[in-house]
């Protein structure tokens, strides 16, 4: 017999042996074939085509949720009922709207706030009235774009009317009173210093260079590592692509800039009427190169891993097999009590760990002897495995269910108060109280006795037992068919 077996083991050693040579070529393979073929890809197509494009969708989209907040706070403010009832009502009492522009500026962290009346022209601020707006002052003319919106709002860069050295983000929202009929503008605005840092956020995230430019070529805005001149028909290697830039809405090119080819992506984007330019040089995309080293490195580590894998399988089957034997009640399916403290030390050190309750419940099957002693043995059997599948209906599968003795079962429940076990318990009860088992043409009816208690804190299997033990005695003394909670004490 043992000759058989080391010949066995032999056999599959062998086996193994060619599987990891198999495997092993292939991964060698595999990587040099990927190797191959991206070393001889064009990196400018995939920029091109690919990277560049993706990242320019995905900066606008993340711009366009960024907005969504101040666009929000613009929109309550323009269907503000208090908005609309002061100004139908004629104004009156400016105090009231500075207040409110006030509280709306402090309470949402804008730069600004603001409400324009179309009927006085009046430009309420969160200061004060700042002025009249006039159609013949260039300043003012955002107002009357507003007014001939077919939109319900837009998003400006503009210098700020209370202090003219500020750019801000303004949120411009229509207000229209009750019947539908447009009464002014209000909005609130943002510093460009905090889109600024979205612009940095940006760079950093997607590993590109990011900056706006307007209608007439100037740098808007930009990170802090941007370099050079601010105006795009001045920008070295750029210049001679200013104007199909600025003409059209995206543009994919490229151009040389201090020894190295530049990949460039433009997009206008309509809320600003300016224009976003991700860049990335072709020499941090060839570091795409080593990072293909990388996955080939990955790809002989996961052929070896899955050789692991399939020895552990193989060999590991015969020890999961002889483990089963070893901590499985073959009649009932249900864990030994052999096996058992090794699970119960492992629960209570995970409940203790997470702080969490382990409860357990000794089950006891009631008269258990006079089945024996009526159907017969096989009949005995027959109900200890009806009861426990049963009790695998009450029940969850992280909780352990073990065969304790001939007629006695013991669960052990993760994540379990007294309260809740012993609502188990009763369940339990219920289902073998509720069925008749039927063994060949008999019918046996089955009650259990069973105790409940918690674990308490730092407490050995024994004493937990016992208390247990101690608590399903009692409900047999009481006759049976029962559900005894153990007394909890430290």
């Amino acid at each position: 017999m043992k000759k058989g077996y080391w010949t066995s083991v032999w056999n599959n050693k062998l086996r193994f042996v060619a599987t990891l040579s198999a495997l092993l070529i292939t991964g060698f393979l595999i990587t040099s074939l990927v190797s191959y073929y991206v070393a001889n890809k064009s990196l400018s197509d995939e920029i091109n085509q690919n990277t560049l494009p993706l990242t320019s969708d995905n900066i606008y989209s993340e711009i366009q949720r960024d907005l969504l907040r101040p666009i929000f706070i613009s929109s309550l403010m323009a269907n503000d009922t208090f908005v609309r009832d002061w100004t139908l009502a004629g104004e009156e009492d400016p105090d009231k709207i500075i207040r409110y522009l006030k509280e709306i500026q402090k309470r949402y962290s804008t730069i600004t706030a603001f409400f324009v009346s179309d009927r006085t022209r009046n430009y309420y601020h969160s200061t004060g009235i700042l002025k009249q707006v006039q159609e013949s002052d260039p300043a003012d003319q955002w107002y009357y774009r507003v007014r001939g919106l077919k939109t319900p709002y837009e998003v400006n860069f503009d210098r700020d009317t209370a202090d003219r050295n500020k750019l801000i983000v303004f949120i411009n929202y229509r207000v229209f009173d009750f019947d539908g009929n447009y009464i002014g503008a209000t909005g609130v605005g943002l510093g460009a210093e905090d889109v600024k840092q979205l612009i940095e956020v940006y760079q950093k995230r997607y590993g590109r260079r990011i900056f706006f430019i307007n209608r007439e070529g100037e740098v808007s805005l930009h990170g802090s590592a941007f370099q050079g001149p601010t105006n795009l028909h001045e920008r070295s290697g750029l210049a001679a692509h200013a104007t199909r830039i600025l003409t059209s809405p995206s543009v994919t090119l490229s151009y040389e800039q201090n020894c190295d080819t530049v990949h460039l992506n433009s997009r206008l984007v309509p809320e600003f009427d300016w224009y976003l330019l991700v860049e990335q040089t072709e020499s941090a995309a060839e570091s795409r190169i080593l990072n293909t080293l990388i996955i080939n490195l990955l790809i002989c580590a996961g052929i070896t891993g899955l050789v692991l894998v399939l020895a552990n399988l193989t060999i590991g089957g015969y020890q999961k097999r002889l483990e089963h034997m070893a901590t499985i009640d073959k009649l009932t399916g249900a864990t030994n009590r052999q096996a058992f403290e090794v699970i119960f030390d492992y629960m209570a050190k995970s409940a203790k760990r997470r702080t969490s309750n382990t409860a357990a419940i000794l089950i006891d099957i009631d008269l258990f002897k006079q089945v024996n002693d009526t159907y017969g043995h096989l009949a005995g059997d027959a109900v200890l495995q009806e009861v426990a599948n049963r009790i695998r209906q009450q029940i969850r599968e992280t909780d352990a269910l073990c065969r304790w003795g001939g007629e006695e079962f013991f669960l052990l429940l993760a994540d379990c108060d007294l309260q809740q076990a012993t609502q188990i318990a009763e369940n339990i009860r219920q289902a073998m109280k509720s069925r008749l088992i039927h063994y060949q043409r008999n019918e046996i009816n089955i009650t259990v006795s069973q105790g409940v208690a918690e674990l308490l804190p730092d407490e050995e299997l024994l004493h937990f037992f016992g208390r247990v033990d101690e608590a399903m005695y009692q409900a047999k003394a009481a006759g049976r068919d029962r559900v005894t909670p153990a007394v909890q004490t430290d």
